[in-house]
């Protein structure tokens, strides 16, 4: 038996971390928290200091006292949980629970699972850090009472069942108010004067570049009259200017940083990546990814340049050390980086970790390479006729350095219009022969919406939440449907462009789309009257200062400086007669706005915001008949919706026409626009107008419906010992079925022409890759892995393998007597006879 006991938070990292340590040592999960505040309950007593009443969290019952025999059995305890705050509390839950003593009990951290660290760590135990637990007690007792204070202040004053966050609302806020921000923008449009020149390169055509005008123009009059003044003016370069320039790596990945750029390159969610990020982890590929720390070990700077040196030469590699700038930042451990350098890529894993992984160790490896160098070239045009300067740049990359591994992804909020090209060779003194000169109209940028890796920079920058809450409060606002995800069609827009070219002006009016946006974050109706609420009457609650205050009052705890109840004493008294003075005071929030009348039945017409939802109604409640409702888009808001935008609305159901005698109806439902033909429902792409779409557009859409269904149907192929074998394509892929099992097809497999040999052969390899044992005196008994580990077959039922037994060391006597004993523990089913009344 093993005399060393080890508790880690997942079974994919107790798996990974058994492979380090020998016999002696046993490595158990605990499945995450343990022990919690009630999820129902209050769970506090204010009167007694503010103390939590904990929990066993649902479902861990089994769990702990499994922990607890196997705790008996040992002579030391090592909690290996992570080695952040969290991390921290659950060790300490755990000891608590399990009644550890503190001589049986050892604290383990280390932020990466590789053998060296964790055999490290085993040599170099140290006790629970208590200010650490403190800490992480603050956070969620004060975040208890927020939120079990404000939300039914909340049911009170706008409508039951809503809920309030400390930090989730001050997200929220941010949203709301960049809404407000697009809602009040007022476009503002300006001409953008740009030249196209001709320089004598030797060749017969020449070579063109292109050149801006250093101002832009407030009025289509100035633009008109810079052209005219241009009509027969010379051109000369005035200056040419070469400097050198250098750009320089970006740090590696803090938590932030690679939800921003998982966002950005690879079209990850926070939480997808932070989840992808924790399975590398656990599997041993990359360090501990909840970090604010930028900084590289010694080990792993070592790496790196060998391996820089190794693969691209000494002249790309330079060794740095970055400073974590981050406001608030707390973590002493490394940034996320591989836990091998040499290793570029990982083989196992599915694709989503294959992407992540290689982008923390590109941007790992880059960030330790040299500067990448360029000639920058700024050449001035002077206009014989006018001040104004006509201005080109341009660069010549002249040694590549990072950029060879990795160039880091930009926003949309950043001007692709500013980036430069190379430039022929031109001399100063030069004229140059124009071949046009255009003005094009250009209207001012509204602010844009936040994705949710730049709401993450956002929090960042304020010091609000840690890297380990980006993620719970992105994911939280959006459950209780505060923020949507989502995307704008865009509109079309017409722009001015007056040409010059041969001394004559011509006008063109051009078309663009603007205003598309997917993946970002709206504030929904509940969202901006929930908050609008807020911040009127808890103004200090979604302060961005007060938020921040409070992460440093946190880090003040977990430094050991300030005491965690006198803390929450603190804030607990002024908060507790705000929400008093709420209820009794504040007045509900407005949830309607009236449109005005309907022209056809000339009742009012209201926005409102219903218990369901935000909705049109035509009519009042309290008038004769009853009133109409219809839901709105969830790009529409009550604040914003038009009255035609809103008596739109009513026009669905509609019936676009009938095929074989059977209506053809569209309409908007909760999850998208649909039809319905015959009592079924077939989805209609969103791109789709409802109010346009044609008969032959809706039976292609069924036809497409139909056959792809057909596609996915079961197809028998034969039998096999007397039972089906079947192939169909589910959600997952394609896959074979065959005596209540299934098993995956690769992707892209043609189901269609998969034989039943195929089949067969399919289900062969999957059952040898499962088999650990068979028996030849008795070939209907087999020992198989499992999802949930290994077990006993008989060919009809399967039979869990008891603890101490090795199943790869088990006889065929032993499996019968397992079986037998299984059967004999299973209850027997007692027939109930009612008594008759």
């Amino acid at each position: 038996m093993s005399r060393n006991l080890v508790i880690v938070e997942s079974p994919a990292k107790a798996k990974t971390i058994e492979k380090f340590l020998g016999k002696d040592y046993r490595v158990k999960s605990s499945m995450g928290h343990v022990r919690d505040l009630p999820e129902k309950k209050f769970g506090i007593d204010i009167e007694n200091n503010f103390a939590p009443l904990y929990e066993i969290s649902q479902g861990k019952t089994k769990i702990i006292n499994e922990l607890k025999e196997d705790v008996e059995k040992a002579d030391i305890v090592w909690l290996a949980t992570d080695e952040d705050r969290e991390g921290e509390a659950i060790s300490w839950h755990l000891k608590e629970v399990l009644k550890l003593s503190d001589n049986k009990t050892r604290r383990i951290v280390f932020h990466e699972i590789t053998k060296p660290s964790i055999i490290h760590a085993i040599e170099n135990p140290r006790d629970l850090d208590i200010n650490l637990v403190d800490a992480q007690q603050a956070r969620r007792v004060l975040d208890r009472l927020v939120g079990f204070e404000l939300s039914p202040v909340l049911w009170k004053k706008i409508r039951p069942a809503l809920s309030a966050g400390r930090v989730q609302s001050v997200a929220v806020r941010l949203i709301v108010e960049r809404e407000k921000e697009i809602q009040n923008f007022q476009t503002v449009s300006t001409y953008r004067v740009i030249a196209e020149f001709l320089v004598d390169n030797g060749s017969e055509k020449g070579i063109s570049i292109q050149a801006e005008l250093n101002t832009r123009f407030k009025t289509e009059e100035e633009a008109k009259d810079f052209l005219e003044k241009c009509k027969g003016a010379s051109f000369t370069v005035g200056s040419v200017e070469k400097n050198p320039a250098k750009r320089s790596p970006s740090a590696p990945f803090t938590t932030s940083t690679l939800q921003q750029e998982a966002s950005r390159k690879l079209g990850f969610s926070v939480s997808r990546t932070m989840s992808v990020a924790q399975q590398l982890y656990e599997a041993g590929y990359i360090t501990y990814m909840r970090t604010d720390s930028v900084n590289l070990s010694d080990f792993a700077l070592a790496n790196a340049k060998e391996e820089i040196d190794k693969h691209y030469g000494a002249e790309y590699s330079k060794t740095r050390k970055y400073v974590t700038k981050t406001k608030g930042a707390q973590e002493a451990h490394e940034a996320i980086r591989p836990s091998y350098m040499n290793q570029h890529t990982i083989n196992t894993g599915d694709n989503s970790q294959k992407r992540l992984y290689e982008l923390i160790w590109k941007r790992t490896i880059a960030s330790q390479m040299s500067d990448a160098k360029f000639e920058k070239t700024i050449i001035t045009i002077d206009v014989s006729t006018r001040t104004e300067k006509f201005i080109t740049e341009g660069e010549v990359l002249l040694f590549d350095g990072f950029l060879k591994v990795y160039r880091e992804s930009r926003d949309d909020e950043e001007n692709d219009e500013d980036r430069t090209a190379e430039l022929p060779p031109i001399q100063q003194g030069m004229n140059l022969p124009v071949v046009q000169i255009q003005s094009i109209e250009k209207f001012s940028q509204q602010p844009y919406r936040y994705t949710e890796a730049s709401l993450v920079r956002k929090l960042e920058e304020l010091g609000i939440g840690r890297p380990s809450t980006y993620a719970p409060i992105i994911s939280t606002i959006q459950k209780r449907q505060y923020a949507l995800k989502g995307e704008k069609e865009g509109f079309e827009r017409s722009y001015n462009v007056f040409t010059l070219k041969q001394d004559k002006i011509t006008q063109s009016t051009k078309k663009e789309k603007v205003g598309y946006e997917k993946g970002k974050l709206y504030p929904t109706d509940v969202g901006m009257i929930v908050n609008d609420f807020l911040v009127v009457n808890f103004e200090n609650i979604l302060n961005y200062n007060f938020t921040a205050k409070v992460e440093k009052e946190f880090d003040n705890i977990a430094d050991g400086k300030r005491k965690w109840e006198d803390m929450i004493r603190d804030f607990y008294i002024k908060f507790h007669k705000s929400v008093e003075n709420t209820i009794e005071t504040s007045e509900k929030a407005k949830l309607e706005r009236l449109l005005g009348v309907d022209p056809s039945s000339e009742k009012n017409v209201y926005a409102k915001l219903a218990r369901f939802g935000p909705i049109i109604q035509i009519g009042d409640a309290d008038g004769k008949d009853k009133p109409l409702y219809a839901k709105l888009k969830p790009t529409q808001s009550i604040d914003t919706i038009t009255m035609e935008e809103a008596l739109e609305l009513f026009k669905l159901p509609r019936v676009v026409g009938t095929h074989e005698g059977e209506e053809l109806m569209v309409n908007d439902g909760r999850y998208g626009p649909y039809l319905r033909y015959r009592e079924k429902f077939y989805s209609i792409p969103k791109t789709e107008d409802l109010m346009t779409i044609t008969v032959e557009r809706c039976l292609e859409i069924i036809t497409q419906k139909n056959d792809a269904d057909a596609q996915k149907a079961a197809v028998i192929l034969g039998k096999y010992k007397d039972k089906d074998v079947s192939v169909a394509v589910g959600r997952y892929g394609p896959y074979v079925a065959y005596n209540k099992q299934f098993y995956s097809l690769p992707a892209g497999t043609d189901v269609k022409n998969l034989s039943l040999e195929d089949a067969l052969n399919t289900i062969e390899a999957v059952e040898k890759k499962k088999t650990i044992l068979t028996f030849e005196e008795n070939p209907n008994i087999k020992v198989l892995k499992g999802k949930y580990g290994a077990y006993i077959t008989d060919g009809k039922d399967n039979y869990k393998i008891p603890k101490d037994k090795n199943p790869t060391q088990l006889s065929c006597q032993e499996c019968l007597d397992i079986i037998m004993q299984n059967k004999n523990d299973k209850p027997v089913k007692k027939k109930i006879t009612r008594r008759k009344k």
